[in-house]
């Protein structure tokens, strides 16, 4: 039996955003708030996927109540944020999805302001679903007063500032998000090492197994899809923990098997290298060289 592939609905415009899902036209070309009770559609009818040509911000109090982490429970019982950046591809909404608000912004609206270019620096835009931005009370009341004064700006007759007043709104959503993830970071520090710990259990048995002659070297894409969780999560996750992205822990993971090898080995430089995963001996010795200030023949030495 032929399996049914998979179908896939790119939205490049908010007009047809708003079509598909039974909304009005909107106010603006380039920047709609929506609330989700509005939306009109069967879930049924709608492409397994989507994806959109601009950025979506979306409260859902589907995630609200006790949100778990590991063995723990956090109460955040006011819903939560999911960002997603264009070209992502992400599952259609279901018909449980009721109730809670979407901002649509395509990257055109931002174009000639400063925004236009910072927007790439929130991570959580890489972040997966199940990454959410879980919001308490407080956050809640914060995130929906911003949203609030955006909704009045577009129901509002449009003036020479209504860009700037938005925009600077969007920038400080974005802000106040970052704040917030920094915060749920803190309180899922438990759970954190605990994956800090799977991290390091995976990448011991990677080099012990020498995968790395098959696979080379770790990537950050592999080790995200080990630990389920999206590779910018990841990175920032570390970075709350150690001080280091993801790609700077596998640097330290390979200097700290390369310094093992030089140590406790007969292997050539060029062996090691090739163990570890790398192509060519030479990025080996510029990468030890760099973390260590010593060229792997230098660390070998000072042993004798």
């Amino acid at each position: 039996m032929k399996k049914e592939e998979k179908t896939l609905h790119k939205f490049e415009s908010l007009n047809d955003f708003h079509r598909v899902f039974g909304l009005q036209k909107p106010l603006h070309p380039l920047i709609s708030f929506i609330d989700i009770a509005d939306m009109k559609y069967n879930a049924g009818e709608l492409a397994d996927s989507i994806v959109l040509d601009f950025y979506k911000i979306a409260y859902k109090t589907l995630l609200c109540g006790r949100a778990k982490y590991g063995q723990n429970y956090y109460d955040f019982g006011e819903g939560g944020l999911v960002f997603t950046a264009p070209n992502q591809v992400f599952e259609s909404p279901d018909d449980n999805v009721t109730a809670g608000f979407i901002l649509l912004v395509h990257p055109d609206f931002f174009l000639s302001y400063p925004l236009a270019k910072k927007i790439r620096q929130y991570g959580f835009f890489s972040y997966a679903a199940n990454e959410a931005l879980h919001l308490s009370d407080q956050e809640r009341g914060t995130i929906m007063s911003v949203f609030k004064i955006i909704d009045e700006e577009l129901k509002s007759r449009i003036d020479d500032f209504s860009q700037d007043v938005i925009i600077s709104q969007v920038e400080l959503l974005l802000n106040y998000s970052n704040r917030f993830y920094k915060r749920q970071f803190i309180t899922r520090k438990a759970v954190n090492s605990d994956l800090l710990q799977k991290l390091e259990e995976i990448l011991d048995d990677y080099f012990d197994k020498e995968q790395s002659l098959k696979l080379g070297i770790p990537t950050v894409q592999y080790l995200s899809g080990q630990l389920n969780i999206s590779a910018s999560y990841l990175s920032d996750m570390l970075r709350s923990l150690t001080g280091q992205n993801a790609q700077q822990h596998i640097h330290h993971k390979l200097i700290e098997k390369g310094k093992e090898k030089l140590s406790t080995t007969n292997l050539s430089i060029s062996e090691i290298a090739y163990h570890l995963g790398f192509e060519h001996a030479q990025s080996f010795s510029n990468l030890f060289r760099k973390k260590t200030n010593f060229s792997p023949l230098e660390f070998r030495q000072s042993f004798n």
